[in-house]
């Protein structure tokens, strides 16, 4: 990482399907620091998807005016960040609705002046934005001037696997774009999970909402906007993002990522059976129990 990373967070009124009129909103913003993260949907606008009248007559149109406003990335949207980045001579993080030809992906781009440093796609979609667009893959972690950066985008964020992907593959600093707008406010909803995503992993995080209203497909949202910066323990700080805080972070005795123990993690994802005990120990369980956990049929499969 850089010594020295100054960062911003940006959120701006993007509008659904104005990508010309959303990139002159960041223009404003592309000189504020060398990395300036935009939110979820930014380049192409958020589609509000809260119905509240014909839910089948609305979903037809919704999903066809994403069809018709999503981009792919060599599009316009990307070319235009791009331009900004080198314009601004910063790094430029914004969000699209990505045209991938058979689907669509909520995606979030890295835009730096010699053009696309990496892309994210929305790896856990929420039940209102499901009928829109799939779930991504794996993500990456870039490699940059100003040090290793990976994204999670929104909901991504809540669910504590989603850094720890980025987390092994020692990223420094991640970004986090949202397009919320819970009954609570921004920081209030979202600044509990981001400080133990940080403090989990020891990394840097910069979190921007969407702000304003959007109106497509005849319905309406409205967002709240905010933004939040913390640094690798989990405290909120300033735009100064410094390599020394981030090595003093990883040098404490509790510096949790140092704790994992991936060979015990197996059986989160199913491929590893439940332990049980020996046959030899069957006389210390009740009659008719087979040990501890649930009863061997119900136990996942593997070896």
């Amino acid at each position: 990482m850089q010594d020295l990373v100054r960062a911003a967070a940006c959120p701006v009124p993007s509008q659904p399907g104005d990508v010309g009129g959303n990139l002159k909103l960041m223009a404003e913003f592309a000189a504020a620091a060398n990395l300036v993260l935009f939110p979820e949907l930014s380049l192409t606008g958020f589609l509000p998807n809260h119905p509240t009248g014909d839910h089948e007559t609305w979903l037809r149109q919704a999903l066809r005016f994403a069809r018709s406003t999503a981009q792919r990335l060599d599009g316009p949207a990307v070319r235009g960040l791009t331009a900004l980045a080198r314009s601004s001579g910063a790094l430029l993080c914004a969000g699209l609705l990505e045209d991938a030809g058979n689907v669509l992906y909520n995606t979030q781009v890295l835009a730096g002046p010699d053009g696309l440093l990496g892309y994210w796609r929305k790896m856990h979609i929420p039940m209102f934005e499901a009928p829109f667009y799939n779930g991504g893959g794996v993500p990456m972690v870039a490699e940059t001037p100003l040090g290793r950066i990976g994204v999670n985008i929104c909901f991504d964020a809540l669910i504590p696997e989603s850094t720890r992907l980025l987390a092994v593959r020692n990223v420094e600093i991640v970004l986090f774009p949202f397009a919320a707008d819970p009954a609570i406010g921004f920081r209030e909803w979202a600044g509990g999970a981001l400080r133990a995503r940080c403090q989990e992993n020891g990394v840097f995080g910069v979190a921007a909402n969407y702000v304003g209203r959007v109106e497509a497909a005849g319905i309406a949202q409205e967002f709240p906007g905010g933004s939040l910066m913390l640094d690798p323990r989990g405290r909120e700080c300033g735009p100064e993002l410094r390599r020394d805080e981030l090595q003093s972070a990883r040098a404490e005795p509790e510096y949790l990522y140092r704790f994992r123990r991936p060979e015990l993690y197996g059986s989160l994802s199913g491929s590893f059976a439940a332990p049980s005990l020996p046959e030899s120990s069957a006389s210390l369980c009740p009659e008719g129990a087979t040990g501890p956990g649930p009863p061997a049929a119900s136990r996942p499969s593997g070896t």
